[in-house]
C-alpha cells in the first residue's frame, strides 16, 4: 500500500484524464442511431423504461431520474425483478432503454423476447455494437471506452461515466425538442430553490384577513402604532372609506416623525402616512416581491388586487421562511 500523497494525487489525475477522454470520444458518436433514439423517445406515448444490472443499474436509475425531471416521463425497472412479475410495468406505449456495457447481461437478454412481444421499441446502450443487446435494439448508443480508469482495467469507472454522460446528452436533446422551460422544470422540483422562485405566489405566503395590519384613513397615529405592534409586520396599511389602499405607515415613517420632534399624540394617520406606496398583486411571483423589496430597500408590501382593494400583507420574513430568499 502506497503512503505517498504525490502518488495518490497523480493517480487521481490519471483517472480524471481517462474519464475525460472517454466522454470526449462520445462526441463523434452522435449519429443516426442517436437521432433514431431521440425519435423513438419523442414518439413515446407512455414512459421511458430504463433498465440495467449492477453498476449499469445504478447509472440507469440516474438516467431515468434525469429524463423524468427534464420532460421525458421515465422510471427505472430492475431487470432481475422484471422476470418475476415486474415486466407488467412495461406497456406497448412505452420505450425501453436497456443499459449493459457488455451487451450480454443475462437478466436483460432473458426479457428481450418479452419486450419484443409487447411491441415496445428498444433502445440499447452498450460498449459492444456487435453484442446481442445492440443487435436486437431499434437504436443502439455506443458507449465503448478504450480503457477503464481502474488500474486493473476491471472495475467499471470510465465506462459508467461515459454511459451517464451519454444519458445526459439524450435527456437534454429531448428537453430541447420538447421546448421544455424553466417553469416546467420547476414543476418537477417544487421543493427546490428553483421551484420556489418560479412557482410560489404572493398569495401562497401573504398574511390575510385578521392578520393584515389595516387602519382606516380617519384613524389616529396612535391607533396605527398599536395595529403595527399587534400584527408585527413593520407597517400599517391605510384604507380609504371604500377599503382601497390609501397609503402605508412604516417603521421608517415613524423614525422620520420622531426626528422632527412632533407631538405624535395629535397626529392623524392621514397626515403621517406615505401615500404613494409600493404594492404587489396576490398572483405575482414571490420572487418578484423579493426583487421589489431589494430595488426599493423596503421590508414590507401591501398586497392589493386590480382595483387597489387590500387583500393581504407581506414582509421580508415571510419570504425568508418560504425559502425564496
Amino acid at each position: 500500500m502506497s503512503a505517498d500523497p504525490k502518488q495518490r494525487a497523480e493517480q487521481a489525475r490519471r483517472v480524471l484524464q481517462i474519464e475525460s477522454a472517454a466522454i470526449g470520444d462520445l462526441i463523434e458518436r452522435i449519429d443516426d442511431n442517436f437521432e433514431r433514439a431521440c425519435q423513438l423517445a419523442l414518439a413515446c406515448r407512455g414512459r421511458i423504461v430504463v433498465t440495467g444490472m449492477g453498476k449499469s443499474g445504478h447509472v440507469a436509475g440516474k438516467i431515468a431520474a434525469t429524463l423524468a425531471s427534464t420532460g421525458s416521463p421515465a422510471f427505472f425497472l430492475h431487470p432481475g425483478e422484471a422476470s418475476h412479475g415486474d415486466l407488467g410495468m412495461i406497456t406497448a406505449d412505452d420505450v425501453v432503454l436497456a443499459i449493459s456495457y457488455s451487451g450480454e447481461t443475462s437478466e436483460l437478454i432473458t426479457i428481450l423476447p418479452l419486450i419484443a412481444r409487447l411491441g415496445a421499441p428498444l433502445i440499447s446502450m452498450t460498449g459492444n455494437p456487435d453484442s446481442t443487446l445492440a443487435r436486437r435494439a431499434n437504436a443502439h448508443l455506443n458507449v465503448h471506452v478504450n480503457e477503464e480508469a481502474c488500474p486493473l482495467n476491471l472495475a467499471p469507472t470510465a465506462s459508467t461515466t461515459a454511459t451517464l454522460a451519454y444519458g445526459a446528452a439524450l435527456a437534454v436533446a429531448l428537453l430541447d425538442s420538447r421546448a421544455f422551460t424553466a417553469e416546467d422544470f420547476a414543476r418537477s422540483h417544487p421543493g427546490g430553490s428553483l421551484g420556489k422562485r418560479l412557482l410560489l405566489r404572493v398569495e401562497d405566503i401573504m398574511h390575510k384577513d385578521q392578520d393584515v395590519p389595516v387602519v382606516g384613513i380617519t384613524a389616529s397615529l396612535s391607533s396605527a402604532l398599536l395595529e403595527m405592534s399587534a400584527k408585527g409586520l413593520g407597517m400599517a396599511i391605510v384604507a380609504d372609506n371604500d377599503g382601497a389602499l390609501a397609503g402605508v405607515f412604516t417603521d421608517g415613517d415613524l423614525r422620520r416623525l420622531i426626528d422632527r420632534n412632533l407631538d405624535l399624540r395629535n397626529i392623524s394617520i392621514r397626515d403621517a402616512m406615505t401615500k404613494r406606496s409600493h404594492t404587489i398583486a396576490p398572483d405575482a411571483l414571490a420572487a418578484d416581491a423579493v426583487r421589489l423589496m431589494d430595488q426599493h430597500a423596503i421590508t414590507a408590501l401591501p398586497v392589493v388586487d386590480s382595483t387597489r382593494q387590500i387583500v393581504g400583507a407581506l414582509n421580508i420574513h415571510d419570504l425568508f421562511r418560504a425559502g425564496v430568499m
